[in-house]
């Protein structure tokens, strides 16, 4: 019998020992790592402005989103990843338009509103459809709403655990919890890609992807 995944919580001190995992396991992996690849598509007709990258990891999309033209607030909640994020930033020579920032997503307030608001994979330790919903009250008026996000199966593990149910989510829950009077959705899609992991062994992914605008009149998301 298989063995069965521990079911673990996003917190801290999983996400920290998860980059250190990954360095170790993939040394220089994460300084060389791409972003993902719907954040060109996604923003390419944007103006550059303000922008928050809402758990950056090792920050291949905020060091992106600085080197076309944009001004990035990057946050995370494990200093490991936000190291080796800042070191590449600044062999990129694009460190004065990213601030790297160590924050928990589920009581950190930026004390702004910014013209773009991405986040990609990001698990915090609350809810997703919660987090999403944070998330999209620090988007400006007629800004930019960007999530980027696992569907998760029934059973699907990651590095070695099971994450939580409350983590899955579907594009309908994400679309749902936009309301019309408030946003234009822009993108709504799945996607099933593959990706080559450790070893060179072929990972699917399934993805959701889901691009919204602000509308300039409307109120804040925030319930």
């Amino acid at each position: 019998m298989a063995e069965q995944a521990e079911v673990h919580a996003f917190n801290k001190d999983y996400w920290e020992q998860h980059w250190q995992q990954a360095h170790r396991n993939r040394p220089g992996a994460m300084e060389g790592s791409s972003p993902h690849p719907y954040l060109a598509r996604e923003t390419s007709s944007l103006v550059p402005g303000t922008a928050l990258d809402a758990g950056c990891g090792a920050g291949a999309e905020a060091i992106w989103l600085a080197s076309h033209g944009w001004h990035v607030t990057a946050t995370d909640i494990a200093p490991e990843a936000l190291a080796r994020a800042a070191e590449r930033a600044t062999n990129s020579e694009v460190s004065g338009r990213v601030q790297w920032v160590e924050a928990d997503l589920t009581v950190w307030d930026p004390g702004m509103r910014f013209d773009l608001v991405t986040t990609h994979y990001a698990h915090p330790a609350m809810p997703q459809l919660a987090f999403y919903d944070r998330i999209s009250a620090w988007v400006a008026p007629g800004g930019t709403l960007l999530i980027v996000g696992h569907l998760h199966t029934s059973g699907a593990t990651g590095h070695g655990h099971q994450p939580p149910a409350e983590a899955s989510v579907t594009l309908a829950d994400i679309t749902a919890g936009l309301d019309s009077t408030r946003w234009d959705v822009v993108t709504a899609e799945e996607h099933l890609r593959t990706v080559t992991g450790p070893g060179g062994q072929a990972i699917p992914l399934h993805d959701v992807v889901v691009r919204a605008t602000r509308r300039a009149s409307g109120r804040s998301h925030r319930r």
